[in-house]
């Protein structure tokens, strides 16, 4: 009997070995998968046009990356492109944190309000924010271009900024993260205590909201520091003072004279590197913040 039930170990210890070796190739391969386009991209950086467009891919980096940034910088002095990445950095960051700060805020209080106030319409105004979800960008970008011209705000960082008060899909995140992970009693000790509302929420459900409150500024941050969209539309008049990287970066790849692929990929992988730093500081608070996010009610 013990020799049998010893044997039926044996085979449930192997199946689950061999499951765990299963699972854990899979993920190594999906990893190499997501970081090997971005490590190519470094590397095409650092190498010539002629090596790019004689040897293909490679996984050696070369040695001309200063040159190849000097390349566009010599592009940018002849009036071949509209590419200064200082000025880029500048505009992309003002309106990259100032969206990230206007949508973690306004969603956060929104998120708070549905979970900790009961009023009548919670579940319907709760409903509508999905519904927004659901309606891209592209099926209202005709009408909120014609509204901006209409009062003069093109050629201006409002309409790209102050739209983020409302983020339909942050406010549902956060609503999810409070209902798996806020206790409504400590609200109600904050009230008896005397506790305003306002101070409630900024010292005691933001510190509490943390996990998911960093991980949607990551999001935000990435998803507005990449945004070519609006920008293209807002930004009509294509002054270079004005543009965001992504712009100035569209205006080289989308040069057919520019022959110098290792000067273009010099430019996408210098329009990358604060996305890069801010995933590298603030990596750890992902998979807390998605696990939050993630609990089924």
């Amino acid at each position: 009997m013990s020799v049998s039930m010893s044997k039926e170990k044996a085979a449930k210890t192997g199946s689950l070995r061999a499951k765990d070796i299963i699972i854990t190739v899979v993920i190594l391969l999906i990893c190499v998968l997501s970081i090997l386009p971005l490590y190519i991209l470094v590397v095409n950086s650092t190498r010539s046009s002629g090596d790019i467009t004689g040897s293909g891919v490679s996984l050696i980096p070369g040695l001309n990356l200063f040159k190849n940034i000097a390349t566009l910088q010599d592009w940018t002095a002849t009036g071949k492109v509209e590419y200064n990445a200082l000025v880029g950095y500048v505009n992309s960051g003002i309106i990259a944190l100032s969206t990230t700060f206007l949508t973690v805020l306004f969603s956060a209080m929104t998120a708070y309000g549905i979970v900790v106030y009961d009023f009548r319409l919670k579940n319907a105004s709760y409903t509508f924010i999905l519904a927004v979800m659901m309606i891209p960008v592209q099926v209202t970008s005709v009408g909120f271009y014609q509204f901006m011209a209409k009062i003069g705000l093109t050629d201006s960082y409002l309409p790209l900024i102050l739209p983020a008060v409302a983020a339909p899909a942050i406010v549902f995140f956060m609503r999810q993260s409070m209902k798996s992970s806020f206790p409504l009693e400590i609200v109600e000790a904050a009230r008896i205590d005397g506790c305003g509302e306002y101070r409630t929420f900024f010292t005691i459900a933001v510190p509490m909201m943390k996990p998911a409150i960093a991980v949607q500024a990551i999001f935000a941050f990435v998803s507005n520091w990449n945004y070519y969209y609006m920008p293209s539309m807002i930004l009509i008049s294509r002054n270079s003072k004005q543009m965001t990287l992504p712009m100035m970066v569209n205006t080289i790849l989308s040069n057919d004279k520019l022959a110098d692929f290792g000067a273009k990929y010099a430019a996408i992988m210098l329009s990358i590197v604060p996305v890069v730093i801010v995933y590298l500081i603030f990596s750890k608070f992902i998979v807390e913040g998605v696990a939050l996010g993630g609990v089924k009610e």
